[in-house]
């Protein structure tokens, strides 16, 4: 979708569809209010006859308003004005783009971004516009003989402001070049294991270099990851036909001598849990186990895109983890990259076995920072349900950077603990450590206690987004977080967002 930054008088813009925001009890936004006055009252008289209540993402065509050049009007519920926030703009926005998805309208204005929730700004308004109808009209269709796709779908979105405003047209940019990545990693991990294997992610990562010659790309095979001790991530795809792949991609956009900021994704395109093997209701979801391993690839993209003034890496360790008579059995003792033996009591903890390996081999990028994301745990769902993923760090500054982060993008992450208190539940008798807890309690603490192990000489955060990753039920699917909260984390350290 195309958008675009239209100002001025708002009653003269002449466009198919004008959109408006209605708060409850009859209440007009600031731009429904001057076409209500350049319509001598027409507005006021609709809402009287309680056609629109106001209540979040309620909708209403009107045809033929007087004292306008627009074709059309559509009102769109804000909910309680003094309780307007960004989820309910962000809920008005969706359901004016799947009403409007659905219609022969192609091009619609939009005044929500003059609607300003309190704890937003214009900036924040506009770039939400974009992110939110990219996300609204996405649809998978890739493994589909019938398309489904909207027959009429709507292709300019046009946003209005009141002034003319050099935030609003970076906000736009940032907001597509932040769609692209997301949309990059929903596509990537809705793909059935069939299909996106480790080689498909090797593949897609060597044509996104030849789409931006900035790209750095390489890939290193089994035998490389041998000849590098890397024994944790090799035990992981013993078990399966796919050879396992160790993805890099390395952009350099900042100063030659800049430390990089270091991206890792866990990259499991399939996980039946191996020996321990899972259950079988609802495994079929076990293909998103790549979606940090998308969310990286992700980020990139969105990096690449707004060609950052910052030096980028990103590690995605692919693998499947799949039940065969060579899969790794409990109680088999590996030698990690880092020289560290780990006893696999679990299998089926497979993800931080080759997250492990590729956070040791971080260190050689000298990195500036290194933040992994993984769907590591299912206890961190228990913890923290399906809003915000979970951060992990013992690095204050670090921690605070992250958490400004999310909260900027609209993209919600929790600090968790990490305290040293956990350490002694990895305890083995037989290696330096286990690869899960003696006990089920804490399991996502003692998960990133685990990772915290292989990142002594760097900073360092954890982000377990088993939660967030994808939907379950009637809307099963990728929701492509949290490329968002990456993708604003890079640009302010790129300096290109203040």
């Amino acid at each position: 979708m195309e958008f675009k930054i239209k100002h001025g008088n708002l009653a003269g813009q002449k466009t198919p569809c004008l959109i408006l925001g209605i708060f409850e009890k009859h209440k007009l936004s600031g731009p429904a209010e001057a076409i209500d006055k350049a319509s001598n009252g027409y507005l006021s008289d609709i809402l009287r006859t309680g056609d629109m209540d106001g209540k979040t993402g309620r909708t209403l065509m009107l045809y033929g308003v007087p004292g306008v050049s627009c074709e059309r009007v559509l009102l769109v519920g804000c909910g309680k004005r003094k309780e307007f926030d960004r989820r309910s703009y962000r809920k008005a926005l969706a359901a004016v783009v799947t009403l409007l998805n659905d219609t022969r309208i192609t091009t619609a204005l939009c005044t929500l971004p003059e609607v300003i929730p309190e704890e937003m700004t214009h900036y924040r308004t506009v770039r939400d516009a974009v992110t939110t109808c990219d996300d609204s009209i996405y649809h998978y269709d890739r493994t589909k003989q019938e398309k489904k796709s909207p027959r009429f779908p709507l292709k300019r979105f046009e946003l209005w402001v009141a002034e003319k405003q050099d935030t609003a047209q970076a906000a736009v940019r940032h907001g597509d070049a932040i769609a692209r990545g997301v949309t990059l990693a929903k596509d990537l991990s809705n793909l059935p294991g069939n299909i996106c294997t480790p080689a498909y992610l090797a593949d897609k990562a060597i044509d996104l270099g030849k789409d931006y010659p900035d790209l750095r790309v390489e890939i290193l095979e089994e035998k490389d990851l041998k000849a590098l001790g890397m024994g944790a991530l090799l035990s992981v795809s013993r078990g399966s036909r796919q050879p396992a792949k160790l993805i890099l991609m390395e952009y350099r956009g900042g100063a030659k001598d800049a430390k990089p900021v270091v991206l890792v994704g866990k990259g499991l395109t399939f996980d039946a849990g191996g020996i321990s093997i899972k259950p079988a209701s609802n495994m079929d979801e076990m293909k998103f186990d790549m979606c940090g391993g998308a969310s990286v690839f992700g980020a990139m993209l969105s990096a690449l895109e707004l060609a950052l003034s910052l030096n980028l890496v990103g590690v995605v360790p692919a693998s499947e983890n799949l039940p065969d008579g060579d899969a790794s059995k409990p109680g088999d003792i590996v030698t990690s990259m880092s020289g560290q033996t780990i006893e696999i009591l679990d299998p089926d903890a497979e993800g931080r076995l080759i997250l492990c390996d590729a956070l040791t081999y971080c260190e050689r990028f000298n990195p500036a920072v290194v933040i992994d994301m993984a769907t590591l745990t299912g206890a961190c769902v228990v913890a923290l349900g399906k809003h915000p993923s979970g951060l992990f760090t013992q690095n204050e500054q670090l921690a605070a950077e992250i958490l400004a982060a999310s909260e900027a993008a609209g993209d919600r992450t929790w600090r968790m603990p990490l305290w040293d208190d956990y350490q002694d539940e990895l305890d083995s008798n037989f290696a330096d450590m286990a690869n899960i807890g003696n006990s089920r309690r804490g399991g996502a603490i003692t998960a990133a206690c685990f990772l915290s192990r292989y990142t002594k000489k760097y900073p360092w955060a954890h982000l377990d987004i088993a939660g967030i990753a994808w939907r379950s039920g009637k809307e099963k699917g990728a929701t492509g977080r949290p490329v968002s909260l990456l993708t604003e984390f890079i640009l302010k350290r790129s300096g290109q967002l203040k």
